[in-house]
């Protein structure tokens, strides 16, 4: 059962490689290039990318009323993000050491970089911060929270599950008392061989 796991696991591991090339692909072929943290697009691109851009006052007189309006409804949960953003770095920075768990790298995963987009006006730049800002966060407090249930509780659900982290594959199976043990060993060995990642 191990082996296909682990088989199925490789498979997996390969597709997102293959998705991460094919992304590559069409950086090639959007004429862009990324160097450190800096996204740079040739030129031209850039002209034809500011000549696109939308007025913002034409963007705002097609909106619809009740977009408008619930805007402050989505705009609310930037409290609540922002403090599971600081509480998940609390928690791993005085936790994880304790436990042998190497930190998240939250750069990894709150990645805020759609407002440097020429074709954006300023409301949409700030709509695009404010969903990679949410969407990292999610991301971040995920990664945090797999790496606690690897350590802690390395069991698979009984029941399936929506999206399960990456992790859950090579939980112990549910009801297999045998194997929890044995797994809750392995699985804080693999999280101490992941490397300590400055975050």
């Amino acid at each position: 059962m191990t082996d296909r796991l682990d088989q199925l696991r490789a498979r997996l591991q390969a597709a997102r490689e293959a998705l991460e090339d094919e992304f590559d692909t069409r950086r090639d072929a959007i004429r862009y290039r990324v160097e450190g943290a800096r996204v740079i697009f040739e030129t031209d691109v850039r002209s034809a990318h500011r000549a696109a851009r939308e007025n913002l006052l034409d963007f705002l007189r097609r909106t619809r009323p009740l977009v408008v309006l619930t805007a402050p409804v989505i705009y609310a949960l930037i409290l609540p993000l922002a403090v599971l953003d600081l509480f998940g770095t609390v928690y791993q920075r005085v936790c994880f050491p304790v436990y042998g768990i190497p930190r998240v790298r939250r750069g990894d995963h709150v990645v805020i970089d759609r407002h440097h987009l020429a074709y954006l006006n300023a409301l949409q730049k700030l709509n695009c911060v404010y969903c990679g800002y949410g969407n990292g966060v999610l991301s971040y407090a995920r990664e945090i929270a797999s790496r606690t249930e690897a350590y802690w509780c390395p069991i698979k659900h009984a029941r399936r599950i929506a999206d399960p982290h990456d992790r859950m594959a090579g939980f112990a199976d549910y009801g297999d008392a045998e194997g929890f043990t044995g797994e809750t060993e392995r699985q804080r060995a693999r999280l101490g061989h992941e490397g300590e990642t400055p975050g």
